[in-house]
């Protein structure tokens, strides 16, 4: 009976995770939202049992399936048009050590996502000034700390570029230490210019 619940939880964690990486992929959810609603879609009087909320590793690689099964004709060049624009601002902004993060460092993203990066300087107003002496309008908010939730948010600055939406955390210097590590299953969270160009590269050659 006991491998009987288990087996039935990890099913309804599944369809939970299934259901959150369409949410993502067909209207841009974020994870968490998405996993809410599906969650409150499957569960219905259910929902109140959070162990069965799938974490965000098995909706990403529910997303990587939904987007191999039905976006196989356009994601792949979604992914790249992406990444070369990332490429761009993070060469602009290269006097600030950006990093790439998110659906585009990972290769999910599809025709909802955007761009997020982390930035660092002595100070935000450095990058503020930089920007906006670049006539780039500004959109600021703030970010929770790549660090965790024990550190205080962050600014972030939201921006068009080449008709893409950027969203540039903005880090002290001391935060990018340690930045690029993988986590301990391997994962990239981040990757600087040369760790994109790499990406970019190794899909230019997948497609030739």
């Amino acid at each position: 009976m006991m491998n009987d619940a288990f087996d039935d939880s990890a099913q309804l964690r599944l369809e939970i995770a299934a259901a959150a990486a369409r949410l993502v992929a067909q209207d841009g959810a974020d994870y968490g939202s998405a996993k809410r609603k599906a969650a409150r879609q499957i569960l219905g009087e259910q929902q109140g049992r959070p162990n069965l909320l799938p974490d965000d590793e098995l909706i990403e690689e529910q997303l990587r399936q939904y987007n191999a099964l039905f976006l196989a004709d356009s994601q792949p060049a979604r992914l790249f048009q992406l990444r070369t624009i990332a490429l761009q601002v993070m060469e602009a902004l290269e006097q600030f050590q950006p990093l790439l993060s998110g659906a585009v460092l990972n290769g999910t993203a599809g025709p909802h996502d955007e761009i997020y990066l982390q930035l660092f300087a002595e100070s935000a107003k450095d990058i503020h000034i930089f920007l906006l002496n670049k006539n780039v309008l500004l959109d600021m908010s703030e970010s929770p700390h790549f660090k965790g939730a024990r550190y205080d948010a962050v600014e972030t600055a939201s921006f068009l570029w080449k008709n893409e939406g950027v969203h540039a955390a903005l880090y002290e210097i001391d935060d990018r230490r340690g930045a690029l590590k993988a986590r301990a299953d391997g994962k990239v969270l981040r990757t600087d210019i040369a760790g994109l160009r790499s990406l970019l590269a190794s899909a230019a050659t997948a497609t030739e």
